[in-house]
């Protein structure tokens, strides 16, 4: 039997339920099913319990997760690619959590290539990143915007555009009597007209959770807090958010305005999905935004603000699939790490009009809405081609740079012509 291919993961725990964590670990499970890969992943991004190596049912030897504070370090990676040896080193998430570990591509580049699997959130071309790019065999983008900003960064990487994909047989349209029957079930207090409105999204500063709760409020407010219902699916208490059950008990907790924080496996998502009318996603920068993606495969429309991911999922440029906010303002802020990038920051009008125009629309309206979603979802985000994809990639990564005794087409130094 011919090696495999050993590729070494850094992100989020590919086992963990975020929006990192689910799609390196559909990732992972396309290249094992070949027969052609195994993987060892550092679990990240999450608190352990145990720091043991685990090897994942029934993978067996060809997948071990090892747990990790944060994302690793430098000296981690030493270790792990010394003891291991991959062949390839892949990472995914945003880039300031790898500036150390571009610091010592030098060291990695030699003997593995380096694949990032890219996500950026906005306009204008991060300049700032160019070293970063310059310092990976393959940079992998996840949305449009993020190619885009890439290629005009830093046109000598190569760069491909292959984006985030949903399974399609967990995230599935139901029939209405098995709606219903959930909405019996999980809201036997209501009566099947409630329209329920559904949030599933980090509690974090750009997604704007107390900008929902309050324009949310106001809007039942105007068509009676007894027909519609918010449902958050977060951490109330996450450190880079806001409190959401202090923000409810002062708007008034009656029901209209719910938290949902129990963690639930993909199945049970997609039920909500189906009970929702449709699924909001505001954020002011949104690389990709997998929960409405979901929400389309479950044939539910979306709205969202036109920024980063979020507007190639809400049309394909001719249909919509949704309503997609044009931001009321785009402001340009940063920080020390990150110098510049756009905020686009919608108005508290435009979403209330986004969310009566869902409300006032029939039935019949939104479940066409949702059908064309379903196609969209299937047509340019399908989860066989993402898989496929992958396996392509990466095979060959493989062929082209190869590693250790085979490393191909890398060179650790170049020449420059002074003047």
């Amino acid at each position: 039997m011919d090696k495999k291919i050993k590729i070494l993961t850094l992100s989020d725990h590919p086992l963990s339920p975020s929006g990192v964590g689910t799609q390196t670990k559909y990732f992972i499970e396309a290249l094992i099913k070949t027969g052609k890969f195994q993987f060892v992943s550092l679990g990240g991004a999450m608190k352990h319990d145990n720091y043991d190596a685990q090897k994942i049912a029934p993978y067996e030897n060809d997948w071990i997760i090892i747990p990790i504070d944060g994302y690793g370090d430098a000296s981690k990676i030493r270790s792990i690619i010394r003891n291991e040896k991959p062949d390839i080193l892949w990472f995914m998430t945003d880039p300031r959590f790898y500036e150390w570990l571009w610091f010592i591509e030098n060291e990695i580049r030699p003997n593995i290539p380096m694949v990032y699997y890219h996500v950026w959130d906005n306009h204008p071309a991060p300049l700032f990143n160019r070293p970063f790019y310059l310092s990976n065999d393959l940079i992998v983008s996840i949305s449009k915007v993020t190619h885009e900003v890439v290629t005009e960064a830093a046109p000598e990487v190569e760069n491909i555009y292959h984006p985030h994909a949903v399974d399609s047989d967990i995230f599935v349209p139901m029939k209405e009597d098995k709606i219903s029957q959930l909405r019996q079930d999980s809201f036997p207090q209501d009566k099947d007209e409630r329209m329920l409105f559904f949030w599933n999204n980090r509690n974090a500063r750009r997604k704007q959770s107390g900008s929902l709760l309050f324009w949310f409020n106001e809007f039942a407010n105007e068509v009676g807090r007894d027909k519609v219902r918010l449902v958050m699916h977060t951490d109330p208490n996450d450190i880079h958010g806001q409190p959401l059950h202090h923000i409810i008990q002062k708007l008034g907790n009656d029901g209209t305005l719910m938290v949902s924080n129990t963690k639930v496996p993909p199945q049970n998502l997609a039920e909500i999905y189906n009970m929702a009318c449709c699924t909001i996603n505001i954020s002011d920068a949104e690389g990709f935004g997998l929960a409405t993606l979901e929400s389309l495969s479950c044939e539910t429309p979306i709205i969202v603000t036109m920024t980063g991911g979020l507007q190639e999922q809400v049309t394909d440029g001719e249909n919509w699939f949704g309503i997609g906010i044009e931001p009321s303002s785009k402001t340009v802020i940063g920080s020390q790490q990150v110098p510049y990038i756009y905020e686009d920051r919608i108005s508290k009008e435009d979403f209330k009009n986004a969310l009566h125009r869902i409300y006032n629309m029939k039935p019949e309206q939104r479940k066409e809405l949702g059908k064309m979603g379903r196609t969209h979802v299937q047509k340019n985000y399908n989860f066989e081609k993402y898989c496929e994809g992958w396996v392509k990639i990466m095979t060959d990564v493989y062929e082209k740079w190869g590693s250790w005794e085979d490393r191909k087409n890398y060179n650790s130094w170049e020449l420059m012509e002074l003047t």
